[in-house]
């Protein structure tokens, strides 16, 4: 009898290279399934959120869920991967083909979109919006243009605003120039009438991506002074005037985009975190990090890669940006940016 490789193998060895690989082809189809069980659930989701016409929403995700268990009941086991895969498949196709607009019935305050015309050294920044507030939900929409010297940009600093879980914040950017002059930009949803966040609708295509570019008595001033239980920290970033122009030129360019190329939000790849890191080129984009999406943490990722002030305890940084009483106590006019900087920590530029 020829000898074969088994034969010459102890039969011991043998059954445990089965056992093993019998092993690993199990895990490798529970992870397979249970993907495919994660996606199916998405599908429905999206199907009972972004079927346009909302009668049929209810029975498209219910007749999806229906048809799925029985696949996964009565189907073969190859047919039900490939049935499973299958649909989810026919259901992202459409998903993906999901277009936006910027011709919505939208919300008062994101109505008119900024955009920016650059010069040389000159940016001059169309629609910087300055609503007069009385309350969260009663003011009066206004908006400016102005043009700024790019050479006289002095800081950029970040605004992480916490509103309940403290995993995650609202990110805006405030660029400061020589004179005491500030421009704040704050990446949103672009509500229509009658809308309001959710996070959970954030996951699929519900909001219209906005760059809101604004006064700080704008984005900074609704969110310490009108909305409710709202904390707003501000921090000085370690930068260059020229990182701080670079950044700023990022940003005014995808607002111009924007402007005529609407793109949907999406809590995940693209929302107020994941947007400025998105926007740059991929050689100067941040590392990627689990803190850029549970961005409530920012603080401790900017302090650990130096870009905050590091000679205080982040404890004690983090307090003295604590803006909601100096904001409260200043008043709405040129003096506000100042007024709500007394007491930051002081920054040192990198050379």
């Amino acid at each position: 009898m020829p000898s074969t490789p088994d034969n010459d193998r102890p039969r011991a060895e043998i059954v445990a290279h089965r056992r093993r690989w019998g092993g690993l082809r199990r895990v490798a189809g529970a992870i397979v399934w249970a993907g495919l069980g994660l996606a199916s659930v998405w599908a429905i989701a999206a199907l009972a959120f972004d079927v346009r016409l909302p009668w049929l929403r209810l029975p498209l995700a219910t007749a999806y869920g229906v048809g799925l268990v029985a696949v996964w009941l009565r189907a073969r086991r190859s047919w039900k991967l490939a049935l499973t895969a299958g649909a989810f498949g026919v259901v992202l196709a459409w998903w993906l083909s999901l277009p936006p607009a910027n011709d919505r019935n939208w919300q008062p305050d994101v109505v008119v979109l900024p955009w920016a015309e650059i010069s040389g050294n000159r940016a001059t920044i169309h629609n910087i919006r300055h609503c007069a507030y009385r309350t969260e939900t009663d003011f009066d929409v206004r908006h400016y243009d102005r043009t700024f010297e790019l050479d006289r940009i002095r800081s950029a600093d970040l605004f992480l605003v916490y509103w309940g879980s403290p995993h995650i914040a609202h990110t805006m950017m405030s660029f400061g120039f020589e004179g005491g002059e500030h421009v704040c930009i704050s990446i949103e949803t672009r509500k229509e009438k009658g809308e309001s966040y959710s996070a959970v609708r954030g996951f699929f295509r519900q909001f219209e991506l906005a760059y809101i570019i604004a006064d700080e008595r704008d984005v900074v001033r609704l969110r310490t002074n009108f909305r409710q239980g709202e904390e707003v920290y501000l921090f000085r970033l370690r930068s260059t005037p020229a990182g701080a122009r670079q950044l700023l030129l990022e940003y005014l360019a995808r607002a111009n985009h924007l402007k005529d190329h609407p793109e949907w939000y999406n809590a995940v790849t693209d929302n107020c975190t994941t947007g400025i890191r998105m926007q740059r080129t991929a050689a100067d984009r941040m590392p990627w990090d689990w803190r850029l999406l549970a961005n409530g943490h920012g603080d401790t990722l900017l302090y650990e890669q130096g870009l905050v002030a590091t000679d205080l305890p982040l404890a004690t940084v983090k307090e003295r940006g604590h803006i909601n009483s100096r904001a409260k106590a200043a008043p709405a006019d040129e003096t506000f940016s100042q007024r709500i900087r007394d007491g930051l920590p002081a920054m040192t530029r990198p050379k």
